[in-house]
């Protein structure tokens, strides 16, 4: 059964009266949980898109940014836009439920995972507006992340953000060298496919990897070529 189909199945077990919200609480544990991944990111990006104004004719577009989607699956993963779009729920509650989902997870890593998703929405379309810059933030302030862990997601996507290398790494600039390999190798290995599967990412969305390999690589050749 393919993503796609569990989706459609989560959406239409909701009761009448139910908002999109209430999937979250349906879908807590593995392997469901893929499947909310999934309806998360899509959800949040589209009240990001209902934020910033920015609605286009093709949405799907932008998560194709994020996902493998087919053709075939196109009107489901469209399907789940336009309810959150029209939702009377804020974004707010989406991501207070979200949060509640990985409650059981202490690092993180999950909603962190999820946050890179809606970067690649974001800048879709090459652009970074203001409104999207304080929905992010509010975001990832309701999902418990630090700052730091904020500016350094920010700092791998956003073309014009001072792109420090010690913020992508997540380490202050005195810490010893050896600690900030240690932070770049943890990072990598916590970027490889198998182990964010593993913490519910779903396969079609491991191409999320593939953007913050290149920020991390790139961040530790630049520190450890200013350390030479």
């Amino acid at each position: 059964m393919s993503i796609w189909t569990r989706i459609a199945e989560a959406v239409s077990s909701l009761t009448s009266g139910e908002g999109l919200s209430a999937v979250f609480e349906k879908l807590r544990t593995p392997p469901e949980r893929s499947a909310a991944f999934a309806i998360a990111v899509i959800a949040l990006g589209a009240k990001m898109a209902k934020a910033d104004g920015q609605v286009t004719r093709d949405e799907v577009t932008a998560f194709r940014e994020v996902f493998a989607i087919s053709a075939a699956d196109e009107k489901n993963a469209a399907r789940i836009f336009n309810m959150a779009r029209t939702d009377i729920a804020g974004f707010e509650e989406y991501a207070r439920r979200i949060r509640a989902m990985y409650d059981d997870n202490t690092t993180g890593a999950p909603l962190c995972d999820l946050m890179e998703g809606l970067f690649h929405i974001a800048l879709a379309d090459g652009q970074y507006h203001p409104s999207e810059d304080q929905f992010l933030a509010r975001v990832a302030e309701i999902f418990g992340l630090e700052h730091r862990a904020f500016q350094r997601l920010r700092a791998q996507f956003v073309p014009d953000a001072q792109r420090d290398p010690y913020d992508v790494l997540g380490v202050d600039p005195n810490t010893p060298l050896p600690e900030i390999r240690k932070a770049w190798r943890d990072l990598v290995r916590e970027t490889h496919p198998d182990r964010m599967i593993a913490r519910g990412v779903p396969e079609e969305a491991v191409k999320l990897a593939e953007k913050r390999m290149i920020a991390i690589n790139a961040a530790w050749d630049k520190i450890e070529q200013d350390a030479a």
